[in-house]
């Protein structure tokens, strides 16, 4: 028996340790479950009778991805560029599945298994427990991404690739190796050219890593490869250069300014809070006069800027769902639905105080950065009727949300205790009291 034991037990054994005690076995249930969620809603779909949803956007990029097919070389325009991650991936597993069902089975496989991301995620922020009930509701109370999985559209694997960037990151802050530095770099610059809202999150990210980064390490990693950033830099900015004096990026900054004119005067003039009419639109008299800097924009912006901060202040609260504008606080169940509709803001708010007062908050402002990073994107531009450009938000803000109920659940536990040991306290006075 233990001639056995040497040989199959210890290794068992060092297996499970090495799988970070149990984790992988505690994720099983949870990623056979988001996966059950996400294909059940596939395969509905897909049956007779049923149909997947097509959107306006859809139709573009698949024609842009067999034009990519084609042999179309890549063209100037903004949706070029700034899409060109998606546009590119889009192609190849066009070019791997054949049909569009393909890449759609794909996308609800990839968000299923994302749940190991939100795992690991939660768990190196928070705790084991933290971690559980962040899966827990990500397999049942995500419903955008189970949604967006089923559209070709950027979103979906977006959002696991916003996921997979920021468990590089922290890997890599945690452990300090190579690996982690690359693999993060690597996702960092695939978000950066994947969809606009990349350059927000990126942006953000930055922020986090100046304040999080071990001053003397970064100073140590910059002077070791200096030469290697330093030639980067030169080589982008004489690609800028080239350009610009060439024309190269005439194309570019052109579609860029006829599509601000065109969120400047169909979506701000109107004082559109959705990309729509709605009745909770900031109605106004527009100022179209140019006079400052010789810039339409620049003009509208400073001229309108009253009007165009309430416009943000009511996007601002449409952020949150478009539950606010049905909000009743003048009877009971209005008040009653009004709980229920921010108890997701309130466990999220929860959990940055409870991070903040655990001295966790330094690692883990990392989710309250993406979630910046997305409302940003929409309060500039605007809030989509379907909330579409809020989902990639979704599950950073689930993580929090899960923190705030872990907390919760911890402070009942800990009153429990204390109410148990005071009753037992007092069961034991008593009997002493009676045998006296």
């Amino acid at each position: 028996m233990l001639a056995l034991f040497e040989k199959y037990g210890r290794p068992v054994a060092r297996f499970i340790i090495k799988c970070n005690k149990w984790d992988w076995l505690i994720m099983l249930p949870f990623i056979l479950l988001s996966l059950k969620v996400r294909l059940q809603y596939f395969f509905f779909l897909r049956s007779p009778g049923q149909s997947f949803p097509k959107a306006a956007d859809s139709e573009w990029y698949l024609r842009y991805a067999h034009a990519l097919l084609a042999g179309k070389p890549i063209g100037g325009h903004m949706d070029d560029i700034l899409y060109m991650g998606y546009n590119f991936l889009l192609a190849l597993l066009l070019a791997i599945g054949k049909q569009p069902v393909a890449v759609l089975f794909l996308q609800s496989v990839t968000a299923g298994l994302a749940v190991i991301l939100v795992y690991q995620i939660s768990r190196m922020l928070f705790n084991r427990t933290t971690a559980i009930i962040a899966s827990y509701l990500y397999c049942y109370y995500t419903w955008p991404i189970t949604l967006w999985s089923v559209y070709i559209l950027s979103d979906s694997f977006f959002i696991t690739l916003l996921l997979l960037c920021v468990y590089f990151l922290i890997k890599a802050l945690d452990s300090g190796r190579r690996t982690f530095q690359i693999l993060f770099v690597v996702t960092a610059c695939y978000v950066l050219i994947f969809r606009p809202t990349g350059i927000l999150v990126i942006g953000c990210v930055v922020i986090y890593l100046l304040i999080n980064a071990n001053r003397k390490r970064l100073v140590e990693w910059l002077h070791r490869y200096r030469w290697v950033l330093g030639g980067a830099a030169a080589t982008v900015l004489i690609a800028l250069v080239y350009g610009w004096a060439t024309g190269k990026l005439d194309p570019f900054m052109e579609s860029l300014r006829f599509n601000a004119k065109m969120v400047l005067y169909n979506i701000y003039a109107k004082g559109w809070i959705y990309d729509r009419a709605t009745p909770s639109d900031h109605s106004y008299k527009p100022d179209y006069e140019i006079d400052v800097m010789d810039s339409l924009i620049v003009s509208f912006l400073v001229n309108n800027w009253n009007d165009i901060a309430v416009l943000y202040a009511k996007r601002t609260a449409a952020f949150l769902g478009t539950w606010v504008w049905r909000t009743d606080l003048t009877t009971l169940h209005g008040m009653v639905q009004f709980a229920k509709n921010m108890l997701p803001t309130g466990l999220f708010l929860l959990g940055v105080v409870a991070a903040v007062r655990n001295g966790l908050f330094r690692k883990a402002s990392i989710l309250l950065w993406i979630v910046i990073a997305v409302f940003l994107f929409c309060i500039l531009l605007f809030i989509d009727g379907m909330y579409r450009y809020k989902a990639p938000s979704t599950p950073f803000i689930l993580i929090m949300a899960a923190y705030g109920i872990e907390r919760i659940v911890h402070g009942v536990l800990q009153l429990a205790r204390a109410g148990l040991a005071l009753w037992v306290q007092f069961r034991k006075r008593n009997d002493a009291s009676y045998s006296a």
